[in-house]
């Protein structure tokens, strides 16, 4: 007597999610190929981490700012993210660098920073693109960074079809000696900074804007476990960097 089995059926796949191609693979830590500028300073960046605000150890906030583009424009949504992320670097207040990735702003990519803070030093850093489609795209920040953040830049239609161009933050201060910096002025100068570059954004377009704001304290609480993320900061590296810039300008003349 002969008995036939049917074979088991295999398991279905998983799933992909449609926009999986939008977001950067996970990384233990960071690296990069060549500087994209004998200016940029990638020590502060290569072998650190990523970090959101969980790992961060100031008050968390989520800040907006954006601006609205006049209902008679025919800009799209689309076209003001393509064009950002473009452009990106146009749209910095002087005074900032940002050194684009060579192959864009995609997902996995990792840009150079170099950024005005409060007095003559400036602070060498970077973000990585952990997410990038047409509509929007998120950079994350460093080990070292002033702030470890999601930062969030998008367009969308509002309810009276106007075109909006944002930007949003969701960062605490990385470390005490930056949480101190923000109080003393850093909150102040990262709001001007962001509401400069949405209101450029729409200078690209055409539209004198004025940019809007919205400020939220979402926990109040200083995460006192992260304190070590002092031995971190870019500070100290930028500093560095900065007193040894007359040198490196008589090397590259030899």
């Amino acid at each position: 007597m002969t008995t036939s089995t049917d074979p088991k059926p295999s398991a279905p796949e998983p799933a992909r999610p449609a926009n999986a191609d939008a977001w950067a693979q996970p990384v233990d830590r960071l690296a990069i190929g060549l500087s994209p500028s004998p200016d940029a300073l990638t020590s502060t960046v290569v072998g650190r981490r990523v970090t959101g605000p969980l790992q961060g150890f100031g008050r968390l906030w989520q800040k907006t700012f954006r601006v609205r583009l006049p209902a008679a424009s025919e800009v799209t949504p689309e076209e003001v993210v393509a064009t950002w992320k473009a452009e990106f670097a146009t749209f910095w207040p002087k005074g900032n660098r940002f050194y684009a990735p060579l192959a864009g702003i995609k997902p996995g990519e990792l840009a150079l920073l170099a950024v005005t803070a409060a007095g003559p030093v400036k602070l060498h850093t970077g973000i990585l693109v952990m997410y990038a489609d047409s509509e929007a795209f998120t950079f994350m920040t460093p080990e070292g960074h002033m702030l470890a953040a999601w930062i969030t830049f998008s367009s969308y239609r509002d309810s009276d079809g106007r075109v909006v161009v944002q930007a949003q933050e969701l960062a605490r201060a990385s470390d005490p000696l930056f949480e101190m910096g923000m109080i003393l002025g850093g909150h102040r100068n990262l709001r001007r900074f962001w509401e400069a570059t949405v209101r450029n954004v729409a200078a690209r377009f055409g539209v004198d804007a004025v940019a809007e704001t919205e400020v939220v304290c979402v926990d109040k609480r200083r995460q006192w476990r992260q304190i070590g993320n002092v031995r971190h900061n870019v500070g100290f590296r930028s500093g560095i960097h900065m007193v040894m810039a007359p040198i490196r300008l008589i090397r590259r003349r030899r």
